[in-house]
């Protein structure tokens, strides 16, 4: 836990991430700052919002179509997290590189929460955060997921997939609905309807799920 009343999430930044993917998220703990303070006049931000990557400070990473991003921390002097967001996108350069999955394997081991969106399920199991766990990402990658990480339990047809400390989203969009889940499971149903509300979005809490594997 941070020392301060807020929750610090961090959210990974990498040449590659998918937009939404990074922003989703993002703007969902953001506004429910926002909100939250509105809703109760002095009170503490219930989360502190910032980004890390593995470029050099001051220099930006370029999501996937080419909007570039200043990430508030590089990796070397990135603060704990109390949650810890991984997106996905094209994560060829986070997958190559050793030191974002060291990063990824440390931050986690802090953090209350370690919640991935889409193909950041790849890189959860490559930095070893996941093993045999029950995980979910892009409807397109589910077969290439169950492919490289055998011992993953990958679901699909679901928005999300919460395991208490892990969790998982499908693609972009989905990553909408969990973050405000989380919202929901730390700071109450209220400020996640009213989150939700306020961003003008349609919040998709049905989240059917298949049983376990056998």
């Amino acid at each position: 836990m941070s020392d301060s009343a807020s929750l610090r999430v961090l959210i990974l930044a990498f040449d590659g991430v998918e937009a939404l993917d990074f922003a989703g998220p993002f703007e969902v703990f953001t506004t429910a700052s926002r909100v939250s303070q509105r809703m109760r006049l002095g009170s503490a931000a219930p989360f502190e919002v910032a980004s890390v990557a593995l470029a050099a400070a001051g220099q930006p990473v370029q999501a996937r179509a080419g909007l570039q991003l200043l990430a508030n921390h590089a990796l070397a002097d990135s603060p704990p997290a109390d949650v810890l967001i991984v997106p996905g996108g094209v994560v060829d350069v986070p997958m190559a590189s050793p030191e974002t999955l060291r990063w990824i394997a440390r931050a986690a081991a802090e953090a209350k929460i370690v919640a991935s969106v889409c193909t950041g399920a790849f890189l959860l199991a490559a930095s070893g955060v996941v093993t045999n766990d029950a995980v979910t990402t892009h409807w397109e990658d589910i077969a290439d997921l169950r492919e490289r990480f055998p011992s993953l339990d990958v679901r699909e047809g679901v928005r999300w997939v919460d395991n208490g400390r892990i969790v998982s989203s499908a693609g972009i969009s989905a990553g909408i609905d969990m973050s405000l889940h989380l919202v929901e499971r730390l700071a109450g149903l209220e400020l996640a309807e009213r989150t939700a509300r306020q961003m003008d979005y349609e919040w998709n809490r049905s989240n059917p799920s298949p049983p376990p594997s056998a």
